[in-house]
C-alpha cells in the first residue's frame, strides 16, 4: 500500500451502516430526492430577508417542509421562547460546550407537533438542520412505519436529511464553534459525527452519479468537505457504489 493511499474517513463499521442505510433509503423514497438539486444557504432556496423572528422561523420551517415533501398544514409548528441563557453566558464571561436537542418531534392530538428552541433563530445554519431532523421523524414515523425505538433511529433521521438533499446544513451543524463578546462557546448538534456525515455526503454525491468533488461541496465548512473529499477519493479507489445495489430493508416497524 502506498504511502498517500486513499483512506476512508470512518471505520469499517460506520462505513457498512451508512452504505446499507443509504440503500434502505433509497428503497423507501426512490431516487426522486436524488434528482432534486441539493438545498443551500444561498437566498436561491432561502429568499426574502431574515431578522430571527418567530414569524420568520415559522417562514424557514415552512420552506424545509417543501423541500422533504411535508405538507406544511400537516405539521403544527412550537417555537419555544429564548430563555437568554446565551446572553448570560456571554455576560459572566462564561465558556461553554454543549451537546442538547434543540428540537423534538411528537405527536398529539392526531398532529405532528415539532417543536424548536427560540435560540435556533440567531443560528440559521442550526434551525434548518434542526428542523430538517424533526421533519425527518414525521417522514420516518408517520410516512414509514419506522419503530420510534429502533437503535440507530436518530441517526438514520440524520442520514435521511442527506438523502433528502440537506446534508450541507447537518454537517456543517455537526459542530459549532461560536465566538461573542469575551467568551466562547462549543456545541455538537445531531447524532452523526463529521467524518460521518462527510462520508455520508460522498455517498450522496455518488447516487447522484457526481464522481468528482461536487459544485455544491463549496458550501461545506472545512471539516466535513475535507471529509467528502476523502471519501469520494476512497470511494474512486475502492470502487465503492455509496449504497447502490445493496439489499433492500424496510425499516423497523412497531
Amino acid at each position: 500500500m502506498g504511502l498517500f493511499a486513499a483512506k476512508c474517513p470512518v471505520g469499517p463499521e460506520a462505513r457498512a451502516w451508512i452504505e446499507k442505510s443509504m440503500a434502505l433509503l433509497a428503497g423507501e423514497f426512490g431516487p426522486e430526492p436524488l434528482t432534486r438539486a441539493p438545498v443551500l444557504p444561498t437566498a436561491e432556496f432561502f429568499p426574502g430577508p431574515y431578522a430571527g423572528s418567530e414569524a420568520d422561523v415559522r417562514q424557514v420551517v415552512a420552506r424545509v417542509c417543501g423541500y422533504m415533501g411535508v405538507a406544511a398544514d400537516r405539521v403544527e409548528v412550537e417555537v419555544e421562547p429564548d430563555d437568554g441563557e446565551d446572553a448570560m453566558v456571554a455576560g459572566l464571561r462564561l465558556n461553554r460546550s454543549s451537546r442538547s436537542a434543540a428540537g423534538h418531534y411528537r405527536r398529539q392530538g392526531g398532529r405532528a407537533v415539532v417543536s424548536v428552541d427560540g435560540r435556533l433563530a440567531a443560528r440559521p445554519t442550526a434551525l434548518v438542520a434542526v428542523v430538517a431532523h424533526e421533519l425527518g421523524h414525521v417522514l420516518l414515523i408517520e410516512e414509514r412505519g419506522l419503530n420510534p425505538g429502533q437503535r440507530d433511529h436518530e441517526q438514520l433521521t440524520d442520514l435521511l436529511t442527506v438523502y433528502f438533499g440537506l446534508g450541507v446544513f447537518n454537517a456543517n451543524a455537526a459542530f459549532e464553534f461560536r465566538q461573542g463578546g469575551d467568551g466562547w462557546s462549543s456545541a455538537r448538534l445531531g447524532y452523526l459525527s463529521e467524518q460521518m456525515f462527510g462520508y455520508a455526503l460522498a455517498c450522496y454525491a455518488r447516487l447522484r452519479g457526481e464522481t468528482g468533488t461536487p459544485a455544491w461541496a463549496r458550501h461545506l465548512d472545512t471539516n466535513p468537505r475535507a471529509y467528502l473529499k476523502q471519501g469520494l477519493r476512497w470511494m474512486a479507489a475502492a470502487g465503492s457504489s455509496g449504497g447502490r445495489g445493496a439489499p433492500r430493508r424496510g425499516p423497523e416497524r412497531p
